[in-house]
Parts: structure tokens; sequence; C-alpha cells
């Protein structure tokens, strides 16, 4: 058993993603676990860390999954206790402040944090550290394992428009038996959306473990072969009201103790 908190790496950019960081650091915190920041500026080894958070922020470039880059889109009810919508309505406008403020995407893509991620990820899968990425973090996992990604999603939107809310809008349907199923401890529910991009083709291993409701949109997935290598296109560091939501991290955390036992 550790005699110490396990330490969560948490990846971000070196400009912006402030806010991020705090609320992703907090929700390690609640978690039970220790926030380390990782940035190009400021790397760390990987044998100071017990786990890995790959963040969001700007697109993984294209040329690593075979793709030219195109130009970028401009973006255009599930049972919570009356406590978690209080804190819902409490918890939004610092949210957005917050986010408006320090957001992680100053500019389309960053080279230097995608190769600095993609070795943090090698070397952690590497020892069976558990991993957790969080929307660009989510694809950039699908490109290890040789995945690809839709540049830009408006096509899979006719009828109704794109979401994009910091604010849980979009349903996602959780696939049963999935460990996110299990974390979550349910089969749909609604969450926030700040992506233009998506999965493509699943890379080797990947398993969809959410897709979002009506479309083929993948919203999660996990990897067959490692205990804890799960990736979420919503940001539940913005959702940290809801109880669920919490239990991600709780399982990183969890996990990141039972791998150094």
């Amino acid at each position: 058993m550790l005699d110490r908190q396990p330490v969560i790496g948490v990846t971000g950019p070196n400009e912006g993603g402030q806010a991020a960081w705090l609320f992703t650091a907090f929700s390690v915190i609640l978690a039970g676990g220790k926030p380390l920041r990782i940035t190009t500026d400021m790397p760390r080894d990987i044998d100071q860390i017990d786990g890995l958070i790959i963040g969001g922020g700007a697109d993984v470039e294209p040329l690593k999954y075979g793709q030219q880059r195109i130009e970028r889109a401009v973006l255009a009810r599930d049972k919570r206790t009356i406590i978690e919508w209080v804190l819902s309505i409490l918890f939004f406008p610092v949210y957005w402040v917050a986010r408006y403020f320090q957001h992680t995407k100053r500019s389309p893509v960053d080279l230097e944090r995608d190769e600095l991620e993609l070795k943090y990820l090698s070397k952690a899968t590497e020892q069976k550290m558990p991993v957790l990425g969080i929307c660009r973090g989510m694809q950039l996992m699908n490109v290890h394992f040789k995945g690809t990604l839709h540049q830009d999603i408006r096509g899979f939107y006719g009828e109704k428009s794109q979401v994009s809310s910091i604010f849980p809008k979009k349903r996602i349907v959780v696939e049963d038996g999935t460990r996110l199923c299990e974390l979550l401890q349910t089969d749909i529910c609604n969450v926030n959306a700040l992506h233009n991009q998506a999965i493509d083709k699943p890379g080797e291993g990947i398993r969809l473990a959410a897709r979002e409701l009506n479309t083929e949109v993948y919203q999660a997935i996990e990897h067959r072969e490692y205990p804890f290598v799960i990736g979420v296109q919503w940001h539940p560091e913005y959702l940290i009201q809801i109880a669920r939501q919490r239990n991600i991290f709780k399982g990183l955390v969890k996990a990141a103790v039972s791998n150094t036992t």
C-alpha cells in the first residue's frame, strides 16, 4: 500500500489553461490524489507520478494521423439531486468566467505539446499506469494507438445544431459492461461539449465506451488491454458538482493506488 497520496500528473499548455488546471487539480484532490502540473516548460520525470491526466486544449496535429489540416470550424435531462441542480446553477458562472479568461486554445495546434504528451502516454501505458484523456486528451490517446480523427464534425448535425456549452446540455449513451459505465453508474447522462473534432477510426485495442445520442460521435473510449486507459470527450473537471462525474477522478486515483501495490 502507498504510504502517501498518489501523485497524478496533469498535462496542459504553457500559455492559458489555468482554469482547466485549477478545476482538474481540485477534482484530483477531492478524489484523494495529489495533482502535479506538466507542461513543455515544466516537464516531470515519469517516476514522479502514479497516474496521468492528458488535458484539453489545441487540436492534435493532423499529420500525426495521416491527414492534411483543414480550416477550423466555428462551433455554433438526466436524474440529479436537488443539491446537484443548485450547485450546477451556482458553479456555471464560475466555470464560464474562468474558462473565458483562461481557455486552453491559444493556438490551433501545439506541436511541442503533442510530442510531450505522446511520450508520457507511451511511458505510462508501458508501466500499466492509469491514464485519463479529457477532450483533446482522448483524441490524442486514439491517435497514439494508430486511430484517426474527424477534423470537423459539423456534418454530423443536420436538423439539430451542434451543441457547444460548458453546461451539461449534450446527452450521451454509455455502453453496458464498460469501466466508464461502472464509474458513472448509469447508461445515459448529460455532459458538456467544447469540441469541434471527434474520433473517426478507433485505434488498435480501442473500444467505444459512450456515444452521443442520435449521432455516431464517440464521447468516450477505453483500451481493452489496460486496466485503466479511458478517454472522455467532455470536461468532467467543469462538472465537479455532479457526483457521477467526480467518480471518474476517484476511479483514476483508486487505480493509481492499485498499480503501485
